[in-house]
């Protein structure tokens, strides 16, 4: 089964201010489907490098399905199996 998460996030606060991250998370957290989706949540308070690009060997090996539309930006991740 596919979730678009995105989405029901969006529904969930849409027209609602978003006045901090925790007000944010909150949102996040509580988003639900009618078919049992639940969302848990963190703020990942890390610092990451900028500028990192992975390489064309790494973007080859991913499990990665490029949707019809603009699949630049619209893919999917799928689990490998692992023998």
């Amino acid at each position: 089964m596919e979730y678009r998460l995105y989405s029901h996030i969006s529904m969930n606060w849409a027209g609602k201010p978003l006045q901090s991250l925790q007000v944010m998370l909150a949102f996040i957290r509580s988003t639900t489907t009618t078919a049992g989706l639940t969302v848990e949540t963190e703020l990942d308070e890390g610092m990451y490098r900028k500028g990192r690009t992975a390489t064309e060997r790494q973007l080859r090996e991913l499990a990665l399905s490029p949707h019809d539309v603009c699949p630049r930006w619209n893919y999917t991740f799928t689990p490998r199996l692992t023998s």
